[in-house]
């Protein structure tokens, strides 16, 4: 069971944000290891290039068109969510049901279920500042609905322990769920870098900030990239590169001397680790979730002060020394977040929930750290 042999996994997911690079990656490496996975997405179907990342592993892909459920507070998919994830748990018989949203908790599995806490409405509306909208009768039965999934769930993880301590001041949930780190695979030592500045993150979302990078990029002697979604025109302040295929945007990252994040709210920030990954001097957010995983690693500023994270650019830009002792901390440090490690957190995870003698009452102690 250790090593993943003989356990099978339902595992959901989405293919909007991080949520499917996580998923993409966690379900390889646990099929690698031995378990058999079937990844079943939610919202829109997978593009050709996010199929890419599935590579030749043997992760059963099953696309199904329920709604997302952020987009869909008032449950009104929650019915037609029940026939088919309940159809799914029919033909597969799996094991562990792993939930990488909250909706899905509530209904009504015969195996355990494992909820990943990645994100939440109210915790980017809190960051965020917005919060007058979270008022609608709408959004109450959201929060009810995340509630239940936090009690109804035998075990619920976040990817920091930053954000878990978000979850229980906002949802006050009867279990201490854990603490699992989110990893990457290793990939190759950085290349050489560029004079360039660069960023991710879609236009649209708030909590991206990225009004602050653009605000910050006039006078720079180096060039501002950013790649991600928009729903309008960007700003002339930097050169938008649009959403790019995964493969893409990593490359981009190898070639790139810096890497920005002005987030407002981010549970974890996959973009930053794979920017640490490829050797990217990291320039982020002054939040807890960033503090908490890239101290000593990282140069911190003010999210809401473009005119801080501009001198700290054009300093940045000028100290090549300073630079690269920038960039070698947070590649090394990116190796703490392993993949190997993250996915032998999850098979212990399981391990305790498929352990003959469990209880109900244990589940809730479950603690996992990666």
């Amino acid at each position: 069971m250790s090593q993943g042999a003989d356990i099978r996994i339902l595992m959901t997911t989405d293919t909007v944000g991080g949520v499917w690079t996580y998923s993409c990656a966690l379900a390889s490496r646990l099929a690698a290891a031995g378990a058999e996975v079937i990844l079943a997405t939610m919202g829109p179907p997978a593009r050709p290039d996010q199929r890419e990342m599935l590579g030749d592993s043997q992760v059963h892909l099953v696309e199904t068109d329920l709604a997302l459920e952020w987009q869909d507070p008032e449950g009104r998919d929650l019915p037609k969510a029940r026939r088919v994830l309940s159809g799914l748990e029919a033909r597969f018989k799996p094991d562990i049901v792993h939930l990488n949203s909250f909706r899905e908790a509530t209904l009504p599995w015969r195996a355990p279920t494992v909820v990943v806490a990645h994100s939440c409405v109210n915790s980017w509306a809190l960051a965020c500042r917005d919060t007058a909208w979270l008022g609608e009768p709408r959004w109450a039965g959201y929060t009810e609905r995340v509630a239940a999934a936090l009690n109804r769930t035998q075990a619920w993880v976040c990817p920091s322990r930053s954000f878990h301590d978000d979850i229980v001041e906002i949802y006050g949930p009867r279990s201490p769920g854990a603490v699992i780190w989110n990893g990457i695979a290793a990939g190759n030592s950085p290349s050489r870098k560029r004079e360039l500045i660069f960023a991710a993150g879609r236009l649209w979302d708030r909590a991206k900030n990225i009004e602050v990078l653009s605000a910050a990029a006039p006078g720079l002697d180096w060039t501002v990239q950013v790649a991600g979604p928009a729903n309008a025109d960007p700003s002339t302040g930097v050169t938008w590169l649009g959403q790019l295929p995964h493969d893409a945007l990593r490359g981009h990252l190898e070639h790139a001397a810096i890497f920005v994040s002005p987030a407002l709210y981010e549970p974890f920030g996959l973009s930053v680790l794979e920017a640490a990954a490829a050797g990217c001097a990291l320039v982020l957010s002054d939040i807890p979730t960033f503090r908490e995983l890239w101290s000593g690693a990282a140069l911190f500023f003010d999210p809401h002060d473009g005119q801080a994270l501009h001198q700290i650019l054009t300093g940045l830009c000028a100290d090549e020394s300073g630079r690269a002792r920038l960039q070698r901390a947070a590649y090394e440090h990116s190796l703490t977040y392993s993949l190997a490690r993250t996915t032998s957190a999850y098979l212990k995870l399981y391990e305790g929930l498929l352990a003959p003698d469990r209880t109900t009452s244990q589940a809730g102690r479950i603690e996992v750290r990666a």
